[in-house]
């Protein structure tokens, strides 16, 4: 059985999302943000098999190199943004400096690309290129689940004004990835609650 938790992180209240087999305790991570203390405190006793990261702005990556270490496990980014995890200018981190962090960490172990399919948890995951918020934005498809980062909100969608953005791209994103995939389908976003495919289509009035 396959548990999902969600964990609020930081200032921004970035999503980390820890996704656990119960019969095995193997878990995969996606997105550990700042202070990730609530998501660490319920890492014992599992087996990390993955990080996975929509993409490497510095909200959903501060937590990446203490879980990496404690917990040994290998991290997987889309390599557009490949450079950011160790540049606190690309990832964003230098420019906020209120936030009273600057992140860097070690390059990601493997490289995202579209199309490709993760084996996971004994599940598989199909990775997404869903360009817009940022160049390297994925999004994770397990079943009906969709994890999409800073792509689609409830009600909202990404912001573009960052570097890399482009909304052009980001609406081809939702249009063109993940509308098709089924009105029934959840979405799992970087901030805020779930939401699905379909009341999106209906009810986004940035759609």
């Amino acid at each position: 059985m396959l548990k999902i938790d969600a964990f609020a992180l930081g200032p921004l209240q970035t999503n980390a999302y820890l996704l656990t087999n119960t019969e095995t305790n193997h878990a995969v991570i996606i997105d550990p943000g700042m202070n990730p203390q609530p998501l660490l405190r319920r890492l014992p006793g599992l087996t990390i098999e993955a990080i996975l990261l929509t993409h490497a702005h510095f909200d959903h990556i501060a937590g990446v190199d203490e879980i990496r270490k404690l917990a040994k496990c290998p991290v997987y980014l889309h390599p557009l943004e490949a450079e950011w995890l160790s540049d606190p200018k690309k990832n964003g981190s230098a420019r906020w400096p209120e936030f009273g962090v600057s992140v860097a960490t070690d390059p990601a172990e493997y490289d995202l690309d579209d199309g490709l399919t993760l084996s996971l948890l004994g599940e598989t995951f199909r990775v997404l290129h869903t360009p817009g918020h940022s160049p390297g934005s994925v999004s994770f498809l397990l079943g009906d689940k969709l994890f999409g980062g800073d792509v689609l909100f409830r009600l909202s969608v990404g912001r573009t004004d960052l570097p890399g953005g482009c909304g052009n791209d980001l609406l081809d994103s939702i249009h063109g990835k993940l509308f098709p995939l089924g009105d029934n389908v959840t979405v799992f976003p970087g901030h805020g609650p779930k939401t699905t495919v379909g009341y999106e289509r209906e009810n986004n009035p940035f759609l």
